[in-house]
């Protein structure tokens, strides 16, 4: 393994954007002999991460026609990151000036925009990586040489910033400091132990960062379905909530809806199981139709129905909107229950087209 990095640390001195004599070297050292000198341990790495041996993927990436300034190669689960774009994984990171390459445990920074990849919102990554690291911090300790801050030295690419700003924890190697082979999987495998840990927390958290909201997320894979495609494409990750716990999030969003009005003086009715809204409120002769949305993320999307956009922008301005964010689940109660959340109210609520992302047609073929 030192062998191979340290051959790849030399050519990164001569990264040509073209795919030159020293580049398809290189090439075939990122996507072809270290990703095969990792494979080696699968049956470690997979236990050690927790996932079935199927699952476990290696793979290395160096430029598809333009070849990269940051060349990598990554240990991850196909089901939590299914490409390098999602999800969190363990990414060997080659440094622009050759000097140093990172072991990382990091995360998708970009995000296909139907024409290339763009960057994350910083604060994004930042949120995600706050969420982390704190989950981790209680093993830190145990290894040395781990650091929260890596330098890729990028000249030419934006990627490198991202990669920077991704990662969680990292050890670095230096170019005259490579260690052994034996060295090297210590390493990988302590590591692998920290992307458990993380795979653990992710499937247990409200929400994670970044992540789809939850009923977005719902909303698109029933879309497709009810399209009758034979695959779904993934468009991101995130948690998907079973029956019991969207009754949950339903149940306190209008209740801490409920509460908020009747501070103010309004009469509360719950008229979500006739209307097309959740609440009607009175106060005199005042009258407020009410939409309530409540969520395990951060609130910036919610899901409405055709039917309720339609009633609401005709109820306007005697309307409002509550949407109840960053509940937490607790999955260990039984049944499941929801906790806490901030809430957010804007009335009156006008409903403007460009807010709208449209999921799903309906089609008239004239038949």
């Amino acid at each position: 393994m030192d062998v191979l990095f340290a051959e790849t640390l030399d050519l990164q001195l001569e990264w040509a954007a073209r795919n030159t004599p020293k580049m398809e070297r290189r090439g075939v050292l990122v996507r072809t002999e270290i990703p095969q000198r990792i494979r080696a341990h699968v049956d470690e790495l997979a236990a050690t991460i927790g996932v079935p041996l199927l699952d476990l993927g290696v793979e290395g990436k160096d430029g598809t026609g333009l070849k990269t300034e940051i060349p990598w190669v990554r240990v991850f689960s196909r089901a939590e990151s299914p490409r390098a774009t999602s999800g969190w994984y363990l990414v060997y990171l080659f440094s622009a000036d050759g000097e140093r390459v990172y072991l990382s445990l990091n995360q998708g920074t970009t995000v296909w925009t139907g024409t290339d990849f763009a960057p994350r919102e910083p604060a994004e990554i930042k949120a995600r990586v706050a969420w982390a690291r704190p989950r981790i911090e209680g093993l830190l300790s145990e290894w040395g040489g781990v650091q929260t801050d890596i330098k890729l030295a990028a000249r030419k690419s934006r990627l490198g910033e991202g990669y920077e700003a991704g990662n969680v924890t990292a050890i670095e190697y230096r170019r005259d400091a490579l260690p052994s082979e034996s060295a090297f999987m210590d390493d990988l495998l302590y590591m692998a132990h920290l992307l458990r840990v993380l795979y653990k927390a992710g499937k247990t958290a409200s929400y994670v960062p970044g992540d789809t909201p939850p009923e977005v997320l719902e909303a698109e894979e029933d879309a497709v379905k009810a399209a009758r495609r034979r695959t779904v494409r993934a468009r991101g990750q995130g948690i998907r909530l079973n029956e019991q716990e969207r009754r949950a999030l339903e149940r306190h969003s209008v209740s801490m809806a409920t509460d908020y009005f009747e501070a103010q003086g309004w009469s509360v009715k719950d008229v979500g199981l006739k209307e097309s809204y959740d609440l009607l409120l009175s106060r005199g002769d005042e009258r407020l139709h009410v939409e309530v949305k409540g969520t395990t993320s951060r609130g910036e999307q919610v899901v409405l129905t055709r039917a309720e956009v339609a009633r609401q922008r005709a109820l306007v301005p005697h309307n409002a909107l509550v949407v109840v964010h960053s509940i937490e689940l607790d999955r260990t109660a039984k049944p499941v229950s929801a906790i806490g959340g901030t809430l957010c109210c804007t009335s009156p609520w006008y409903i403007e087209d460009e807010d709208l992302s449209v999921v799903s047609y309906v089609y008239k073929t004239g038949l």
